[in-house]
């Protein structure tokens, strides 16, 4: 179990080991990260929602779906609650990284692939409501903290996005049992598979472009982010009797580093750019150590 988990983690890896040598041999730049980026964002990570909701629809399914929504919203308030206890540093721009860094995870990015891979559809189904429900509140909640001014804080930024638009097309597909022609579905179904690898070539990138930072307290939000947080949220879905694959696909989830939008916030709000960008990439180095040791000990005991 604990091998087949670092197996996939280590596909993951070489795949952002590509990122990094075709980064410093030139081939990637900053432009065609922002292209492919774009591509992922409003293309790729859609098509991966919609083909996991092509199923038979069934009761217990749908329970299964609706109790994913509501472990995902309970997740992300407990989260907010937390890092607004543990974080209070009087630096405001310094606080809202670490705050931000903590609360969102790089759930689709680095967690769908990893759904996918050890759990099949069932994982990207699941995973793909935890998604919706982080599209939710990092443009509500998210937004407001970085920017700290209500007017960037709208209802078309929270509905019209990628994963709430792929999560709605996807519970159409699913409800009404819609069959889809072959000549949408494999469309579909090959867009989707590039869902591993240009995430992970994308992060390779940034790899490149990231520094060791100084300081506890950015070690503290790593230690929060890849350990604290996911091991508060298996050990609540444990003793409230969440088995299975469900169990697994969130803590999956919870586990993943923090959210590449960090550093696209703190550059876009003028928050401490520096600082989000050695979150987002030392806890992705990170995580390679941490995910398997908690993946796994959910599988054990899901």
């Amino acid at each position: 179990m604990f091998t087949n988990v670092v197996s996939q983690v280590a596909i993951l890896l070489v795949l952002m080991l590509i990122g990094v040598l075709l980064t410093k041999f030139g081939v990637l730049k900053e432009n065609a990260i922002k292209s492919i980026t774009d591509l992922v964002l409003y293309t790729v990570t859609p098509c991966v929602i919609i083909k996991s909701f092509v199923r038979k629809f069934e009761v217990s399914a749908l329970k299964n779906l609706l109790l994913s929504f509501l472990i995902a919203i309970l997740v992300h308030i407990g989260f907010i609650l937390l890092s607004r206890l543990i974080f209070r540093t009087k630096e405001v721009s310094r606080r809202k990284v670490l705050q931000f860094g903590v609360i969102f995870s790089n759930c689709g990015y680095m967690s769908l692939p990893l759904q996918e891979a050890l759990l099949g559809d069932n994982g990207v189904f699941y995973g793909s409501s935890f998604i919706a429900i982080f599209n939710l509140f990092v443009w509500s909640y998210g937004i407001l903290l970085m920017s700290g001014d209500k007017k960037y804080l709208t209802p078309k930024k929270m509905i019209l996005n990628p994963g709430i638009i792929g999560l709605a097309l996807g519970l159409i597909v699913f409800l009404f049992s819609v069959p889809l022609p072959k000549v949408i579905y494999e469309p579909i179904s090959y867009m989707a598979s590039l869902n591993t690898p240009l995430p992970m070539i994308i992060i390779g990138y940034h790899l490149t472009k990231s520094k060791i930072f100084k300081g506890r307290a950015g070690f503290l939000a790593i230690a929060v982010r890849l350990v604290l947080f996911p091991m508060i949220a298996l050990a609540i879905m444990y003793l409230c009797g969440i088995r299975g694959d469900l169990f697994v696909s969130v803590v999956i989830s919870c586990c993943a580093p923090t959210a590449a939008l960090t550093t696209m916030f703190s550059d876009k709000f003028g928050c401490e750019t520096a600082l989000s960008v050695n979150l987002v990439s030392l806890s992705t180095i990170i995580s390679l150590i941490t995910i398997p040791l908690i993946v796994t000990l959910a599988q054990m005991i899901a």
